[in-house]
């Protein structure tokens, strides 16, 4: 390995350190400033932040290889996310700032919920953050595979460490530097280096598929169309050979938006609620020019490697492949760095999201009711790393696929906290009894449809995705529960402010 691709990894490496020694006067004042930051977030760095945090190592290992082995029909991912994302900014992102103030200074998601429908306060405080728990386990695990498998493809046999794979010493280094700065900064520190790991990030995928066509051997465009139409033609198609199930699985990945925690917490943190157009205007900027960048890898590294004789084991390694083919080796180092850059700012959110749940949530609320906030703080950071360590067991199987293990995560969180958080935030009726009802059946139908494999396949058919009904039984629950029921007192005006 060039010394100049460990140049790179260890430069970025010490920024997010340092990054994190920075933020860690602030973080340690109160449990706020640990969890939240003080809710001062510049539109920039919140904007940066929930998009860097969203798009996880599936954006530079899980996406393109879709695109690699299905074409433009998996890009219909990217356009329900694209379109989910903005509307959860119109919608969702203005009122939760406003209103998680204005319920009891919520600093979690469970908090705000049990804030918001008091007559139901523990259950959905303790439901809600089991499901935060649970599935956070998953997704960190998803991004600890996209770590490992960048160690195993870019480092093989390098690494020799008491008998490890290189795919665990992956595992092992991805969650270090990522509990290193998580735990000493908090908040602050996971999105100031979301915000560099955004950036980061952008440009790699700008630079990736521009140096895939235009460099030596990729032929520009037009070659690059006709080595895919002599491949498959329908790599070209965004409709073809997609059935009408397939396609609605692939676009409602945009419904999960409204209820992914490590997400909406950015909007909690925004400074104030005037600055979340500025910062909604941006973050769309960066996803728009990240997604198109990661579908134009996917795809035209297709046609690259089939025009070079290239052989790829693993479509979600074209990515590393090509980083290590094509640049310098400090520019590969940079490449390399973008993808860690990827999954740390996703696994640092996840983190940190499950342990502000594990100390307000359970610590606080059930053991130690009045602890300050330098025990929280000290309980927060030790939730952290146990959180990490569990994600980690998760992960040590070198087979799982990324892009699988998130869409799981992404539709349990989506389900169960999507309908709850924006009815919730916009219809006044909904009462405790809907809201925890809502979270329970859209939790346990993801989790019932999974395990019976309609995921794969449904009646003889292609599997329908389980965010769809999830969603729409979570929603159906919480509008017939609320009716049914007495409001007692939770009939309110939600406003927008």
């Amino acid at each position: 390995m060039a010394i100049g691709v460990w140049i790179s990894l260890f430069a970025y490496f010490a920024l997010m350190i340092a990054i994190g020694v920075y933020a860690m006067r602030e973080a340690s004042a109160t449990a706020e400033d640990y969890m939240l930051g003080g809710r001062g977030l510049s539109p920039k760095v919140a904007a940066l932040s929930a998009g860097a945090s969203d798009m996880s190592g599936w954006l530079l290992l899980g996406l393109p290889g879709a695109m690699y082995v299905s074409g433009l029909a998996s890009a219909w991912i990217g356009i329900g996310l694209f379109v989910g994302a903005f509307i959860n900014w119109i919608i969702v992102a203005p009122r939760l700032r406003a209103q998680t103030v204005h319920y009891g200074n919520a600093l979690t998601i469970p908090a705000f919920l049990a804030n918001r429908f008091p007559t139901q306060a523990l259950p959905l405080r303790t439901v809600s953050a089991i499901v935060i728990v649970l599935f956070f386990a998953v997704y960190t695990a998803s991004g600890l595979v996209a770590g490992g498998k960048l160690f195993e493809s870019a480092f093989a046999g390098i690494f020799n460490f008491g008998g490890l794979s290189d795919y665990a010493v992956g595992i092992v280094i991805t969650l270090g530097v990522v509990l290193a700065y998580t735990v000493v900064g908090g908040f602050l520190a996971v999105s100031m280096t979301d915000f560099v790991q955004g950036c980061i990030m952008m440009v790699a995928l700008v630079l990736m598929p521009a140096v895939v066509l235009f460099g030596e051997g990729g032929g520009g465009f037009a070659q690059a169309t006709q080595t895919l139409n002599e491949v498959d033609p329908t790599l070209l198609s965004w409709t073809e050979g997609l059935t009408i199930i397939g396609w609605l699985s692939a676009v409602t990945w945009g419904l999960g938006y409204f209820g992914q925690p490590h997400i909406i917490v950015r909007f909690m943190a925004i400074r104030t609620v005037k600055e979340v157009p500025v910062a909604r205007n941006i973050g769309m900027s960066w996803m728009a020019i990240s997604l198109i960048g990661a579908i134009g890898l996917g795809i035209f590294g297709r046609a690259y490697a089939v025009r070079n004789g290239m052989q790829v084991d693993d479509p979600e390694t074209i990515f590393i492949i090509l980083a290590d083919l094509l640049f310098h080796p400090l520019i590969t180092g940079f490449l390399y760095a973008a993808l860690l850059a990827a999954i740390m700012s996703t696994i640092s959110s996840q983190l940190l999201v499950s342990s502000a749940s594990l100390t307000e949530d359970f610590y606080r609320l059930f053991l130690r009711k009045e602890a300050g906030d330098r025990e929280c703080v000290n309980v927060g950071r030790v939730c952290v790393i146990v959180v990490g360590l569990v994600a980690a067991v998760i992960a040590s199987d070198p087979d799982s696929q990324v892009l699988g293990l998130v869409s799981n995560a992404w539709a349990g969180f989506g389900s169960a906290f999507g309908p709850v958080i924006i009815l919730g935030l916009m219809w006044s009726r909904t009462n405790g009894a809907g809201a925890l009802a809502g979270l329970i059946v859209g939790a346990a139908t993801v989790m019932i449809w999974i395990s019976l494999g309609w995921n794969g396949e449904f009646m003889g058919g292609p599997g329908v995705y389980e965010i769809i009904p999830g969603f729409v039984a979570s929603f159906i629950a919480i509008l017939v529960v609320s009716l049914a029921t007495s409001d007692a007192n939770e009939y309110q005006a939600v406003e927008h402010s």
